[in-house]
């Protein structure tokens, strides 16, 4: 294991310019690194990388002589520490993970936090990122949505965090696939769901169908690999009229005029103020004709 102490420029000189430049790296596909994060990888002192074996993978293949320590969950701050006193006396750290971008459900945050707080310039390259990837071939809605990481294993968290309005991303596992594909089918059978595994790589699949349908195949069979599930937005549930209408009524009924009232209504139970005042004026019309 190769000690930051070992490193060229170790020995305390100060030079000027030491920042961090995080480092996206393939997610599958080797040639999917960007000229950039080559350019990055060679300038750097350090390359500060989860698992210094598969990064020496990149890194030899386009013939970069980068020195590797490792940075992983298990000493971040030990680590960052060593590598901000470094970045302080000059030193260039790249930060890459095994795969993506570093941060996103990847050690780094600690690293970066503690550059920001001492000042350190952090430049971050673009590149390759699963999340996106899934997301662009799910052909689901990409205007508005949210990356949650992996999927929570509680059932109460997971059926809150699947009643999302927006389309959500996130990372499984094959073993829970299933599980969580017929907890979606229960909530609302008819989401649409994409399973994106093994992106970019030699046996890439990207299957789409509704909740039901998916959770019925992978019932059948276990999928390998890495996954990324894309899931449509939730239908929004529209409230019932029935109790603010009749709070409506009461208060128009004690003096309050319609749309007034209809507004106040609305703000305190989320229904539509319009629909409110709509559905009052055909109460009042079906009532008269009662008479």
């Amino acid at each position: 294991m190769v000690s930051i102490a070992d490193l060229p420029g170790a020995d305390g000189g100060v030079r000027s310019g030491g920042r961090l430049i995080v480092c996206p790296t393939p997610i599958g596909n080797l040639e999917d690194v960007t000229l950039r994060v080559l350019a990055a990888l060679r300038e750097a002192d350090i390359v500060a990388c989860e698992d210094t074996r598969r990064t020496r993978v990149l890194l030899d293949r386009y013939g970069v002589a980068g020195r590797l320590v490792s940075y992983q969950e298990h000493n971040e701050r030990e680590r960052s520490d060593e590598l901000v006193a470094r970045m302080r006396e000059g030193t260039v750290v790249a930060l890459v993970s095994d795969a993506g971008m570093p941060l996103v459900s990847d050690p780094g945050f600690v690293l970066v936090r503690a550059c920001v707080a001492a000042g350190l310039g952090v430049e971050v390259l673009p590149g390759p990122s699963a999340a996106l990837s899934a997301l662009v071939a799910s052909a689901l809605p990409a205007d508005r949505w949210q990356f949650v990481g992996f999927l929570p294993r509680k059932r109460a968290e997971l059926t809150r965090v699947l009643a999302s309005p927006e389309t959500l991303v996130a990372f499984e596992s094959p073993r829970r696939l299933e599980a969580s594909l017929q907890a979606l089918a229960k909530l609302d059978p008819d989401r649409q769901v994409a399973v994106c595994r093994e992106l970019t790589k030699l046996h890439e699949e990207v299957v789409r169908g509704s909740a039901a349908e998916l959770a019925a195949r992978y019932a059948q069979e276990v999928p390998r690999g890495e996954i990324v599930l894309v899931v449509g937005p939730a239908t929004p549930v529209q409230p019932s009229l029935e109790a603010p209408l009749g709070a409506l009524s009461r208060l128009v009924a004690a003096g309050a005029k319609p749309r007034p009232a209809a507004a106040v209504v609305a703000e305190l139970t989320g229904v539509s103020a319009n629909a409110l005042y709509r559905a009052l004026t055909e109460q009042r019309s079906t009532n008269r004709d009662a008479t």
